[in-house]
């Protein structure tokens, strides 16, 4: 995250209405680093992630930016491919 970004977000987390916003999509935004990050320590491109899924490049792409719904079915051929296990939890 940018030194930019990081003040930009903290100011906004003054507001209260923002902050609520941003604490209930925590959860996706945890998935999303989750996904890039390990895309990114497995050295694989989007497309390559596409290939070993059979998830299309396009729908990793939103995936990565927030614009797709997951599904239980997509994270698990996503964990499959990372060669990771997928763990699910309330706390």
């Amino acid at each position: 995250m940018s030194k930019y970004f990081k003040n930009f977000l903290d100011e906004q987390l003054k507001d209260e209405e923002f902050r609520k916003e941003h604490e209930s999509l925590e959860a996706e935004f945890q998935i999303i680093k989750e996904i890039v990050e390990a895309r990114k320590d497995k050295n694989i491109t989007q497309k390559e992630l596409s290939d070993l899924t059979g998830i299309t490049q396009g729908d990793i792409s939103k995936i990565e930016n927030g614009n797709a719904n997951l599904s239980l079915k997509t994270l698990k051929k996503l964990a499959a491919a990372f060669r990771k296990k997928l763990v699910i939890s309330f706390e």
